[in-house]
This record gives C-alpha cells, sequence and structure tokens, in this order.
C-alpha cells in the first residue's frame, strides 16, 4: 500500500504553478509527478493529477505507477504503453545486445589457429597468391605490419606464412595451373596469329615477348601471352627467328597454323620473319609514326616550332612559381585549367597533344613568360602559332585511327584497308584550292602509306580480313578483283576441308590399328534396297557447295558498321560452315603489335626500382600470371 499524504496549505493553482521536472528523470512515470521549484532536494513527489504527495525513496518509481494504477486509471493505461513502446525502442536502437557466452569448447575452437591442411586454410592462401600476381605487387607486401594487420582482423585464426613459401611454392604452382589451362585451350587451334616486340627492363635486360591472339569456339577474340624470356643473345634476325621458333614448339603450336604475325618495322624484326618463311603484317601504329616522322624530319618551320613546344613545356614543368602563375593567368583569362603536356619521343600522338594544348594555352602562356624578363625568349611567335595550327590541322584527325586500330578484344585488321581508303579520300585528301605546310604534311603522309601497303602479300592478306568481315565485303576492292578473291577463298576453304579431312582419316586409321587383334567377322552383311540408291547418287561437288556458300554471303545484307563481325558469324556460321572457318583464320590477326606493347607495360610494372634484383624467369612467370590470370 502507497503512502499518500495531504498538500500543506497552498493552493492548488500555487502547486501547479510551482512543479517542476525530476532532474536526470528517465522514466515514463515522471511525466504525471513533479516537485515544488522550492524543494531542492527534489524529496517529496506530487502527483500532478491530484495534488496529492506520493512516497517514492531513493528514486523508486513502483509506487508512483501503483498510485496511477489505485487512483488514475486512465493516467494508468497511458504511461503503460508510454512505458512499452519507450522499451521497444531502445531495445532496437540504443541497448546493448545480450551477448551469449561460449561453451568451453567452442571457445578453443577460435582461438585455434587453421591447420595448413584445412580446406580454409587453402583458400586463403590461393586468394593471396592471386593478389599477388594478378596486382603485380611485391611478394615483400605479405611481411609488411600493415598487410597481416589486414590478415589478421579479417580472420584471427589464419597464420600468414612468410614469403618464400609464396615465391618457392604458391605462386610456382599457380604458374603450372594456369599455364596447363593455356595449354588445352590452344592445343587445337585450327589457325592463330601472334604479336611480338623486344624490350629492356629498368636493368636493361633484354626480352623477348610472344603473344597469340585466336577465335574460340564461342566466337570470342582471344589473347594469350605466352612468354616474356629471357633474351641476351644478339639481336640479330637469325637468333630471333630461332628464338620464335622454339617459343611456339614449347607451346605445342603448329607453326603451319600461325596465319600471320605481327611486329614493329624493326630490320632484325622483318629478317626473322623472312627467314621463317612467316606471313607478316607490319603494325599500322609503327607505320603511321613513321609516315609523321618522315613528313616533317626535314622542314625548318615544323623542327623550330616543335623545339620552342618542347621549351615551353620544360620551363613550366620546373617551376612552381610559373606554374601557379600559369593557374592564375588561366582563372584571369576564363581559359580551361588544363596542364601542359609532355611528348613521348616514340609516340607522335603525344607530339600532337602537346601542340595543341600549347595552342590552347597561348595567352596565358605568352602573359606569364611575358612578365618574366629571363623566359621572354621562349614567346611563340605568330609564325610559331601558324605552323602549329598547321600540324594539329592536318594531324590531329588520324589520332583516332591509332587508337581503334590498337585494341585486341576485338576484330581490327578487317579496318586497314577502310581506314586507307578513308585517308586517300577524305582525311588527308589534298584540297586542290590550297596550299601550305598542311596540304605538304598530308601529301607526304598519304604518299608514305600507300607505298607501304602497295606490297602484294600484305594487300592481299588486308583484301582476305576486309572480304570475310561482313560489315565491308566487296566496298573496298574493285569488281575485277573480286573474281581472283573468290578463287583464293575458295581454294584456301578446300584447302581445309581436305586439312580435316586427312586429320580424320588419320584419327580412323589409329583406331582401325588398335581393333586389328578384334575377331575379323566372316559373315557378310546384307545390303539394303536403299543402300543400291545411294551408291548411284553423288554428292554435289565440293567446289559446288563452296560457290554456293559464298553467293549466299555476298547476297546477304551488308551488317552495319558499328555492330561486332564476330556476333553475325556467331548467328550465320550454320549456314556458312566452310567460309565461317576461314573468318576465323584471317580475323583474329591484329592490326597493330600493342598486346605485345602492354605486355612490356606490365613487365615495366613487375620489374620496379624495389624489384630490380627479380630473375628473368620470375619476371616470365609473374607477367605470364598478370596477363592470362581470370580472378
Amino acid at each position: 500500500m502507497s503512502e499518500v499524504s495531504e498538500p500543506d496549505g497552498e493552493t492548488e493553482a500555487a502547486v501547479e504553478v510551482t512543479l517542476v521536472p525530476k532532474r536526470g528523470g528517465t522514466s515514463v512515470i515522471w511525466n504525471w509527478f513533479g516537485f515544488k521549484s522550492s524543494d531542492t532536494e527534489q524529496t517529496s513527489v506530487i502527483c500532478k493529477v491530484c495534488r496529492r504527495v506520493v512516497t517514492a525513496r531513493g528514486g523508486n518509481t513502483s509506487n508512483l505507477f501503483h498510485h496511477l494504477k489505485n487512483t488514475h486509471a486512465r493516467e494508468y493505461e497511458e504511461a503503460t504503453r508510454a512505458k512499452t513502446s519507450a522499451s521497444g525502442t531502445s531495445s532496437t536502437s540504443g541497448a546493448r545486445p545480450k551477448t551469449t557466452q561460449l561453451s568451453l569448447q567452442a571457445s578453443f575452437t577460435a582461438a585455434t589457429p587453421y591447420d595448413k591442411s584445412s580446406k580454409k586454410w587453402k583458400d586463403i592462401t590461393r586468394a593471396i597468391a592471386l593478389y599477388i600476381a594478378k596486382d603485380m605487387v611485391p611478394i615483400q607486401t605479405i611481411e609488411r605490419d600493415g598487410f597481416r594487420h589486414v590478415v589478421h582482423t579479417l580472420d584471427s585464426r589464419y597464420e600468414l606464412p612468410g614469403r618464400k613459401f609464396f615465391s618457392q611454392k604458391c605462386l610456382p604452382e599457380l604458374y603450372t595451373e594456369v599455364r596447363d589451362r593455356v595449354m588445352n585451350e590452344i592445343r587445337h587451334l585450327e589457325a592463330y596469329s601472334a604479336t611480338t616486340d623486344l624490350w629492356s627492363s629498368r636493368t636493361t635486360e633484354p626480352y623477348i615477348s610472344l603473344t597469340i591472339h585466336f577465335i574460340d569456339d564461342d566466337w570470342k577474340l582471344r589473347s594469350r601471352c605466352l612468354q616474356t624470356a629471357f633474351f641476351p643473345e644478339d639481336h640479330t634476325g637469325a637468333i630471333i627467328a630461332l628464338g620464335l621458333k622454339d617459343a611456339l614448339s614449347a607451346w605445342g603450336l603448329d607453326e603451319a597454323r600461325l596465319v600471320c604475325m605481327t611486329t614493329d618495322s624493326g630490320a632484325n624484326m622483318v629478317r626473322a620473319l623472312e627467314i621463317n618463311k612467316w606471313t607478316r603484317l607490319a603494325c599500322f601504329g609503327h607505320r603511321l609514326h613513321n609516315a609523321i616522322e618522315r613528313s616533317v624530319q626535314h622542314d625548318a618551320r615544323v623542327a623550330r616550332a616543335t623545339g620552342m613546344c618542347k621549351k615551353v613545356v620544360s620551363t613550366f614543368s620546373y617551376s612552381w612559381k610559373k606554374k601557379n602563375a600559369l593557374t592564375s593567368a588561366q582563372r584571369e583569362l576564363n581559359l580551361p585549367p588544363h596542364k601542359l603536356i609532355t611528348e613521348s619521343p616514340t609516340r607522335w600522338g603525344s607530339r600532337v597533344k602537346m601542340m595543341e594544348r600549347v595552342l590552347e594555352q597561348e595567352k596565358a602562356i605568352t602573359q606569364v613568360l611575358a612578365a618574366d624578363q629571363k623566359s621572354r625568349h621562349l614567346l611563340p611567335t605568330w609564325q610559331d602559332i601558324d605552323v602549329l595550327e598547321a600540324i594539329t590541322k592536318a594531324l590531329k584527325p588520324l589520332q583516332d585511327f591509332t587508337d581503334a586500330l590498337s585494341g585486341e578484344e576485338y576484330v581490327s585488321v578487317s579496318y586497314v584497308k577502310p581506314v586507307l581508303h578513308l585517308l586517300n579520300t577524305n582525311i588527308l585528301k589534298p584540297e586542290e584550292d590550297k596550299a601550305g605546310l598542311c596540304e605538304d604534311i598530308k601529301k607526304r603522309v598519304l604518299d608514305y602509306l600507300n607505298e607501304k601497303y602497295k606490297d602484294p602479300a600484305t594487300d592481299e592478306l588486308l583484301t582476305m580480313a576486309t572480304f570475310l568481315d561482313p560489315r565491308f565485303k566487296t566496298t573496298y576492292m574493285s569488281p575485277e578483283k573480286l573474281e581472283e578473291v573468290r578463287s583464293r577463298v575458295a581454294t584456301e576453304t578446300k584447302a581445309l576441308e581436305e586439312k580435316t579431312a586427312t586429320g580424320a582419316s588419320s584419327t580412323e586409321d589409329q583406331s582401325e590399328r588398335e581393333t586389328s587383334t578384334a575377331p575379323v567377322q566372316l559373315k557378310k552383311p546384307k545390303h539394303s534396297l536403299g543402300s543400291f540408291f545411294k551408291k548411284c547418287s553423288s554428292a554435289p561437288p565440293k567446289q559446288q557447295g563452296i560457290d554456293m556458300e559464298l553467293d549466299g554471303y555476298l547476297l546477304m545484307v551488308t551488317a552495319d558498321s558499328d555492330s561486332d563481325p564476330l556476333e553475325w558469324w556467331r548467328l550465320q556460321c550454320s549456314h556458312f560452315p566452310r567460309i565461317s572457318r576461314l573468318a576465323k583464320k584471317y580475323l583474329c590477326i591484329p592490326a597493330t603489335s600493342s598486346p605485345s606493347e602492354r605486355a612490356f607495360s606490365t613487365g615495366g610494372n613487375i620489374v620496379t626500382s624495389s624489384r630490380a634484383s627479380l630473375k628473368p624467369e620470375n619476371v616470365d612467370r609473374l607477367v605470364f600470371l598478370a596477363k592470362n590470370l581470370n580472378v
């Protein structure tokens, strides 16, 4: 029973005015109770409804709920609902979850490291090996405190092995696994192409790369970097030829199935392919680079303007004061806040970008250089500006073609003839009513390219690739050339069929030899009446079937220029089974040697200043894994 006493002599209004809430009270019950303002100790609890004093010793609220229950039923229901609601909210948001004490066995298991033969330990170790190989990080990373802390935080039961374990066991095993997968993938290729190049690492150690390209059964263009091999011998054509032969042999690749090898225009590489009697396609990017270099190398105006650009860019690159001044000038003149671009000697496109950026920022550059007496001699003259504008006008449109033809995940070789046609008829075609440096550069570039691509073997290869691309077919060939192409397509298609038939017959002969010990069936089988008619009827000649496919292929609507030719062939290969095999043979050829250069970029990311002591076999292994791993 709660203790209730009558209020003292104060009026109800006075009590109501002077009631104050409980200091630090968190219970909902205090919405119906309070204290006199004069009660600084807050010892006498007063009900706000009936103004009675209710005993609540030590802040206990049980008597207060009991008072409402016995005296004020409606207020008690409200207090109960409010208490339930507050309890549910706190349990879902701010309440500390109830902890469950682990059993002795569970606690012991949680503190026990994984056994090194367990699947969990092997899975984590493999994942770390994949991370090292795919992201090209130093093996030493696993011994750094930050990495070990991350691994321990993710799974405290995993004990990280040392770097020798990864370098001597995990990565070699991973390399063997991926090599076997690639070997199985390329073992039965009917046709493939390749790219190759030479490279020197940061430590000046020479390497030669080999990347092959093929179209798989799903009509997807695949690239596999087979090796980045140490090549310390003299880089003569004969030695390179022998090295490439050994590389193909090591991977079980038949030289006869090599359609073409795309390389740069180095004399030793050209000679190597001549010795091996392999078909060679010159890299379109290198040829375009050489054409541009030859078109401007003997022009004094171009040399002066180019030299001016290099000096200006160098001045701003090595002076933070001029960089800040250039930024301020850009804001003042409302110019884009772009940085100047440095030229790469082996990339003509970077030179054009450098000139284009200097022209864009000419006013800001002039303002900064004019303010410094020591750099005023670098101010570009109006003649320099005219030369830069002429060069960029002539060469800028060519950048997109180089970038587009450098891909390795889509068909590129069939684009070469259309691009050359476009250059001759539009982009580089000299304008008769105009003369000057721009027109001279266009003419020199065009003459060089036409001369280089006039080679009969190269023209024949590119014509076949363009014909087998459903986006182009006969668009870029003369009518008299069409019969020659049809004849070659028929001849090569027939040769592919005969090769397949020879392979099948050899397989059958082997099967017969294996079953020669089986008992001979003496009883002669009976012939049905239909079998006599079957013998008399003759199937259409192979040539007739090939001609029918060719006619059907040429009659079909040309595919859209933005479509994927391999997707077209995937859908139509059942209608053109013979020609589709030839399409796989030619459309896998890359137009540039960029895939091999990308392999060397990967090598440069691996052989860094902190990993300069890597052995050549480790470089080859790590580049192979980085290029061929599927994570």
